[in-house]
């Protein structure tokens, strides 16, 4: 049997390499480390030394990564990984409970995501949050890179390998200014939407996407006025009387009308989604992500739980 040979490097080489890879700076890199810039170049040529191969490379008047230290950076990101799960475990076989929680939630789990948080934190005092709140494809981009090791979203993408725990209902609403004609009816059939100026998340949304897909299902064809980045944003827009728009029961007030908008009630809305708790499967979580993923199991978050609305047609009958 072949005996795994101990590496030729340290932790602080690695350290080092990771963030000059990162940063693309020695410079930067040194400011970050705190480290001279003197100290930062000898530990990268000690690293050079000892794998015999180049990690650096002059450009202008700066530095540039070699694809070998691109893969060492790689390399080293999964040796800091393991070591800490080494840490935390260790930490509960003494009955500790400490450690990083990294999580990531699309921009509209700002509304109830701190509350979740709130409710683990009561039960796991000694774990520390690291909270990332940001578009979906800023979040997707975060389980790829390893830079989160928990998302809650709506619509998980297909092309990683995924493990997901159903949270909460997610329903989508149509809304309009208030006062629009369509509230005092009791019903209005969906191809009434067709020419209707509509707004829109940004591409990539999940909220979009949902949408997209409803509309092409039924052959609806709004107009797309504008796209806007922000649950908020839209919000004001369609107060402003600009279009309709289709968003979380989330987003909006208890009572829309604080928000200058009203729920509308056509056939077929709300579309019915849910937020999911989802994570690579290809990747052993650390035990403050274990330790989430089943609190979230054994005391799911309202699962049925909304804000309360009036005006919401869930007969699909209607056209």
């Amino acid at each position: 049997m072949n005996k795994i040979r101990p590496p030729r490097v340290t932790f602080h080489q690695l350290r080092t390499l990771e963030a000059v890879v990162r940063l693309g700076s020695i410079t930067r890199a040194a400011g970050e480390l705190h480290l001279t810039q003197p100290t930062v170049s000898a530990q990268i040529h000690e690293l050079q030394s000892a794998l015999d191969t180049a990690l650096v490379e002059p450009a202008g008047r700066g530095i540039r990564p070699t694809e070998a230290a691109r893969l060492l950076q790689e390399t080293a990101l999964d040796m800091f990984a393991r070591w800490q799960r080494f840490e935390e475990d260790l930490q509960a076989l003494h009955g500790l409970e400490r450690g990083l929680l990294r999580i990531a939630g699309v921009t509209t789990t700002e509304y109830f995501i701190a509350r979740w948080l709130r409710r683990y934190t009561d039960s796991h005092p000694g774990i520390e949050i690291e909270l990332a709140v940001d578009n979906r494809d800023a979040v997707v981009r975060r389980l790829r890179q390893d830079e989160t090791e928990l998302a809650v979203m709506m619509m998980p993408p297909d092309n990683l390998p995924l493990q997901s725990v159903p949270l909460m209902r997610n329903p989508l609403v149509l809304i309009g200014p208030a006062g629009h004609p369509w509230t005092g009816t009791r019903r209005v059939a969906r191809k009434s939407l067709n020419g209707q100026p509509m707004l829109m998340r940004e591409t990539g949304s999940g909220t979009r996407l949902a949408t997209e897909a409803y509309l092409r299902t039924h052959g609806l064809t709004p107009a797309l006025r504008a796209t806007l980045g922000s649950n908020e944003a839209i919000k004001h827009a369609v107060a402003a009387g600009l279009g309709l728009a289709v968003l979380s029961r989330h987003a909006l007030a208890e009572d829309p009308a604080q928000d200058g908008v009203a729920v509308l009630p056509v056939a077929g809305f709300p579309i019915e989604r849910r937020w999911l708790l989802v994570w690579r499967s290809d990747r052993r979580l650390s035990l403050a992500a274990r330790r989430f993923v089943e609190h979230v199991q054994d005391h799911p978050p309202d699962a049925d739980a909304t804000p309360s609305g009036k005006g919401w047609v869930d007969d699909d009958r209607a056209g």
